[in-house]
């Protein structure tokens, strides 16, 4: 682990060692933790920057307001045509001029619909006319043809104070309900020492209760899961929509993304009947698809709100309830569960409007998807019962391999439409370079010639470098090995993974929110690589099945 992400973990006091268990006030200021520095140079030629700018929105952005005008320069061209027509010496521009002119331009209108009745085209405008009508054209059906997606503001959810556990305080609650044996606590205590979380994330009140005395053990009704549920959905959506300033009867699409609780009425219904949305609205409820869940919750209101026939809104909500899912028995791969994750949820508000392009705070370029197949994708996070009956998520062994071949898959897919052509280039010389060698090979050891084929040179897999498409990067905060491993595979600067590593530490893995919270800390609190207008973001998330979802967003 590079020492600047050493430093992210602070140590225990003396208190915390002896397991004292007062109630810490609250986890440092993100930008207190430093993370070594400004960033090293990355120069990339001012062609290539060039080239890597989205053209298409740069121009879609403004094409409402050029529509606009442009309908307004039309008119002005006709009304030019006809006073040219009337000769200067009539442009005394009284009242009973206006109103001849406006009768004359009515009048060109009548004979322009005669004229195409009688097919006789559009001979009667001058050539300007024609012109500014046929961009005019041009123009309304590229607005007709893709509706962008743009992201009108998002929020996170700050858990409370008495929400908030330190790692001896996480011990202790386990340690109090008798039911994990001394070596499951040791395995628990090892676990979150390496876990790159902090000593102030939130477990839901439920479960920090055991704190408050001995015998208390911990709520896992379906009263305590729907009160968590209702704390932190409500919170997220009440603050992305005044953020937006857009009101709850304003939204025709609501989706909730959550893994392991999934009561009924559903959440979608509870959000609905607290914020008094239209009966119309359309809604979607997304559980089992783990971290994942929030990206393929925004593909899902991509595809709604492109296919919208009329400009629409999207709330989109992401979040994983705890209370529920405290597993209570003593099987380490069972075991993970309680380390790492921690309360937390999102909500974003999109819109397919191209009026809110000026307002909007990113835009929506890419979405991957990419499921994984075979028993061991499957089976490397799985729900469900340990020898004696205990409920919980079991993590495979498999789990890192599994999704470095998902994320492979997912970055192939997404490669042609972020990296520039000279990265891409570099990809196809290197595939056409090992496939001309292996067949080389083989035509070398068919004719008895071994000692040839071994001198051939070694063409290793290029590995493209999406930091020249790419400018920040929120990788999925699902443990520090995670971070670890995708910083040195794709070779990152450590600024590059300062977002996962400080959500890590301040709230540990909120499961599919956590990406939000990264987001967050780019746009609010990054200094090392600060975020600009024109900056592309990537948003990667792993997810149960196994899944690996991409997003790449735009900063307006």
């Amino acid at each position: 682990m590079p020492p600047q992400a050493q430093q992210l973990m602070p140590p225990m006091n003396d208190e915390q060692e002896n397991h004292g268990l007062r109630r810490i006030s609250s986890e440092s200021s993100m930008s207190d933790a430093g993370m070594g520095g400004p960033p090293s140079e990355y120069r990339v030629r001012k062609s290539s920057l060039i080239g890597m700018i989205d053209w298409t929105h740069v121009l879609g952005t403004h094409l409402p307001l050029l529509t606009v005008g442009g309908i307004l320069i039309l008119f002005a061209q006709i009304v030019h045509q006809v006073v040219t027509e009337r000769g200067p010496q009539d442009l005394d521009w009284s009242m009973e001029t206006i109103q001849h002119i406006a009768t004359e331009v009515s009048v060109l209108f009548v004979s322009l619909y005669e004229s195409i009745v009688e097919s006789r085209g559009f001979l009667i405008f001058s050539p300007a006319v024609k012109t500014t009508a046929l961009v005019l054209v041009v123009m309304v059906w590229i607005l007709r043809r893709e509706k962008p997606v743009y992201l009108l503001s998002f929020s996170t959810f700050k858990p409370p104070e008495s929400w908030k556990v330190s790692h001896a305080e996480v011990l202790e609650i386990m340690r109090r309900q008798k039911c994990f044996t001394e070596e499951s606590l040791e395995f628990l205590r090892k676990i979150l020492e390496r876990s790159g979380t902090g000593q102030a994330t939130a477990w839901p009140p439920g479960i920090v209760q055991c704190l408050d005395s001995p015998d208390k053990p911990a709520d896992r009704s379906i009263e305590a899961s729907r009160k968590e549920a209702e704390t932190v959905i409500f919170d997220v959506v009440e603050k992305a929509l005044r953020k937006a300033n857009v009101k709850p009867k304003e939204i025709d699409y609501l989706i909730i993304n959550c893994s392991l609780f999934s009561p009924t009425p559903s959440l979608c219904a509870m959000v609905i009947n607290k914020f008094a949305m239209r009966s119309d609205v359309c809604t979607y409820n997304l559980s089992g698809m783990g971290c994942s869940a929030s990206l393929i919750s925004i593909d899902l209101a991509k595809q709604l709100l492109r296919s919208s026939p009329r400009n629409g809104k999207a709330l989109v909500v992401s979040t994983e309830i705890l209370t529920p899912n405290f597993y209570h028995g003593n099987d380490r791969g069972f075991l993970i569960q309680n380390t790492l994750f921690r309360c937390g949820g999102a909500a974003m508000v999109l819109s397919n409007s191209w009026f809110d392009g000026k307002r909007a705070w990113y835009k929506l370029l890419h979405t991957v998807r990419v499921q994984g197949t075979g028993e061991a994708a499957y089976q490397c996070v799985y729900e469900g019962e340990d020898a004696n009956g205990e409920r919980g998520v079991r993590l495979s062994k498999d789990i890192v391999k599994v999704a470095g071949k998902c994320m492979e898959k997912n970055f192939t897919m997404l490669g042609p439409s972020v990296l520039p052509l000279t990265e891409q280039a570099l990809v196809v010389l290197s595939i056409a370079g090992r496939f001309f060698l292996k067949q080389m090979s083989n035509f070398l050891k068919a004719n008895k010639k071994e000692d040839l084929a071994l001198k051939l040179p070694v063409v290793k897999p290029y590995v493209p470098d999406f930091k020249r498409g790419i400018d920040h990067f929120c990788i999925h905060a699902g443990g520090r090995a995670v971070i670890d491993g995708i910083e040195k595979n794709m070779k990152l600067e450590t600024y590059h993974t300062e977002a996962s590593r400080m959500t890590l530490m301040n709230y540990g893995n909120t499961s599919s929110s956590s990406i939000w919270y990264e987001l967050e800390y780019i746009q609010e609190m990054q200094t090392t690589n600060p975020l600009k207008k024109g900056d592309r973001v990537l948003q990667v998330a792993f997810g149960s099945g196994f899944k690996c979802t991409s997003g790449v967003w735009l900063k307006l």
